[in-house]
């Protein structure tokens, strides 16, 4: 494995850093006390992680010109670098709603994932994503699928008895949504026979349907780590 030299070093410490801080950001007395310190301190961070962005740009150009940039900027790795830096300059250049400040500020978690950039590992999983993302869209569609025949299906059933609740098919997506995740979270349920019946056989196309894209992935890992261990 290339060995990391003292930047790459440097960097994943201070994404560890940003990590840690944006959590004790969280905390109303710790905020109180040293909000101060936290802003200046995302500040030099997002201008070493632009600058960071920039050098390997540079690097890209340098090692393969134009097509060299192009890879490196729509890359996994690429996109992430700069969707951890782009949030903090759309909230200081920007008028937009102070809600959605607060929604850039969870793109800081991305730079968590700049962390596996010399790792085997998520190279391998990520490749075994792109391997069977054909089979993954198939599987996306049957769930949209099932989601909504269950929510047109269970508003039929339930519609006259609770008419408050399942007032739509549209109101009733929310209800097939946590049913097929075999969450349940009890908010929303049938009270009539048929729809309990039909909530029944929903929850157990819902464990088939969730382990599909599962095993599906595992499949797919465990045979790019059979072949890397292969070329090794």
């Amino acid at each position: 494995m290339k060995k990391m030299n003292r930047f790459d070093v440097f960097i994943y410490l201070l994404i560890v850093a940003n990590i840690i801080a944006m959590v004790l950001e969280s905390h109303e007395f710790i905020k109180r006390e040293i909000g101060v310190f936290f802003y200046y301190f995302e500040l030099i961070s997002i201008l070493i992680f632009t600058l960071e962005y920039f050098y390997r740009v540079y690097l890209s150009y340098i090692e393969n010109r134009w097509k060299g940039v192009k890879s490196y900027v729509f890359s996994f790795f690429g996109v992430i670098d700069l969707i951890s830096i782009v949030p903090f300059y759309i909230k200081q250049f920007v008028l937009i709603d102070g809600r959605f400040f607060r929604i850039l500020r969870l793109f800081r978690l991305s730079r968590i994932f700049k962390l596996g950039r010399d790792s085997k590992s998520l190279k391998l999983f990520i490749k075994a994503l792109a391997a069977v993302q054909n089979e993954l869209k198939f599987t996306l569609f049957l769930s949209l699928l099932s989601i909504l025949f269950s929510a047109s299906a269970i508003y039929f059933l339930e519609n006259e008895a609770q008419p408050e609740i399942f007032s739509s098919i549209t109101a009733s997506l929310w209800w097939a949504t946590v049913s097929l995740a075999t969450v349940g979270y009890g908010d929303v349920v049938p009270v009539t026979a048929w729809g309990k019946v039909f909530a029944g056989i929903i929850s157990l196309i819902g464990i088939g349907i969730v382990a599909i894209p599962t095993g599906i992935i595992s499949a797919s890992f465990v045979e790019e780590i059979h072949h890397f261990r292969k070329k090794r």
